[in-house]
């Protein structure tokens, strides 16, 4: 399973539409704290809609409770500040990809101590960052396409039509 973590996210919207993702892709999301709303914030729910009941949620009190109950596992740093691109790793199946808090992304005394698992998304250079819930879609979809999309539905079906053959 995959992981996704965000580290001290403040907007509820955003962490509503990722726990959105996580549900419809199988993927676990990790908050660590202090967070920048309430976990039962409208908000939150709202962006996630009917799906947050079903999202595999794991909330830490801070980076340091997050390490000391996750030892040991394979974590990439999405940054604006990476020199690696996400299309360039290899995503193992049962990784954490780690994203920062929207006014200032994952702290460079963090960044600094895992240069080779840093990875950015191509942008213009005049541009500050990608909003946080698309940059995980982004990244989140790479990793599970280069899985083949393992146990996830490859076709979708009209409601009143049918597909010509």
């Amino acid at each position: 399973m995959l992981n996704i973590v965000l580290f001290e996210p403040e907007i509820p919207q955003n962490t509503g539409n990722i726990g959105r993702t996580c549900v419809a892709t199988n993927t676990r999301l990790h908050l660590i704290g202090p967070l920048g709303f309430r976990i039962d914030e409208k908000a939150l729910k709202r962006a996630g809609m009917d799906y947050w009941k079903d999202l595999d949620v794991i909330v830490y009190d801070d980076y340091y409770d997050f390490c000391e109950k996750n030892p040991d596992v394979k974590i990439y740093y999405g940054t604006t500040k990476a020199k690696h691109r996400y299309t360039d790793v290899t995503f193992e199946d049962d990784c954490y990809i780690m994203f920062g808090k929207e006014s200032a992304g994952i702290p460079e005394e963090i960044l600094v101590k895992n240069p080779d698992t840093c990875i950015r998304i191509p942008m213009l250079d005049h541009i500050r960052s990608l909003n946080l819930s698309n940059s995980v879609a982004i990244v989140l979809y790479e990793a599970l396409r280069q899985h083949d999309f393992a146990g996830m539905q490859s076709e979708g079906e009209l409601h009143r039509l049918h597909w010509n053959e």
